[in-house]
């Protein structure tokens, strides 16, 4: 088998996990707010982790010598987590995804704040490119911004954030660092806010199953990915990540009987060439 097939398997598993995890995100958010939705998701990762690199023996390789790093990428994390949790409760999930593929073009402007990279000519062009889909997706006016796409897109910066942050760590830090910090400081920021009112509520017998699917998804989605990448090549990869907007079309119409949007599918193509002519540039320089 080809790396190529094997990354594509790999996307088929990350696919299924984003998509799994945005309806239970919705299914389960009839009963708990956007923060205990993370307290949970955050404990259960964390006691996922932690059991597998103790069974791994890869425990040791946590270290806390970037721990103010590993604090900032998770408030990100946290920060656009709960605004997707919440934009996925009140906007088509379409949407939410259409918005969600601008991360990479807000990496390409806060990498050049934050690392210190060139802002070359062709990033330019994918950002203006980019910005035009997300004109056509949103189609902002008095009648059509609501609070769902503010959130998403808002949410989006949140995941650009992190990436960067990533990025940064990586030059210095484990996978297991990052998994461990992520679950962790996470839980934290959750027990935080979700109890701030002095009220956290416990999920009944009928959710536990939406919350640990989160929880199992989430990491999955991920774990996916990055082995994708490690078997092929982003120009390859990005493409078939791209079917989850519209499976996810597709998913929001039978479920909760949500309109397939033109514009929505238009604008997110446009994202998508936008992100294609960036990654097709960067592996050619």
């Amino acid at each position: 088998m080809s790396n190529t097939v094997r990354a594509c398997l790999w996307m088929i598993g990350a696919i299924a996990s984003f998509t799994s995890m945005a309806v239970a995100g919705r299914e389960v958010s009839f009963e708990l707010d956007t923060f205990e939705i993370m307290l949970f998701r955050s404990l259960i990762g964390f006691a996922i982790v932690v059991g597998i690199l103790t069974v791994t023996d890869r425990l040791k390789d946590v270290q806390f010598k970037k721990l103010d790093l590993h604090v900032f990428r998770n408030i990100a994390h946290f920060t656009g987590q709960n605004l997707w949790f919440y934009a996925i409760t009140v906007i088509p999930l379409a949407q939410v995804f259409a918005l969600e593929f601008t991360s990479p073009l807000w990496v390409i402007v806060l990498s050049t704040v934050i690392l210190g990279e060139k802002l070359t000519q062709h990033r330019i062009i994918a950002g203006i490119v980019g910005f035009i889909g997300i004109l056509v997706v949103a189609r902002p006016s008095p009648e059509t911004i609501n609070i769902g796409i503010i959130t998403a897109a808002l949410a989006a910066i949140g995941f650009a954030l992190t990436i960067v942050f990533t990025r940064k760590l990586t030059r210095t830090e484990s996978i297991s660092s990052i998994l461990f910090f992520l679950t962790g400081v996470q839980a934290i920021l959750g027990l935080a806010f979700a109890g701030f009112d002095g009220d956290i509520a416990l999920p009944s017998g009928e959710s536990w199953p939406w919350v640990v699917l989160i929880a199992a998804a989430g990491l999955l989605a991920h774990y996916c990915l990055t082995n994708a990448l490690k078997l092929a090549p982003a120009t390859v990869v990005i493409p078939i990540d791209f079917t989850r907007l519209p499976i996810i079309a597709i998913v929001g119409m039978l479920l909760y009987k949500e309109p397939l949007d033109p514009m929505v599918l238009l604008g997110a193509t446009i994202i998508f060439g936008a992100n294609y002519y960036n990654i097709w540039r960067e592996t050619r320089l």
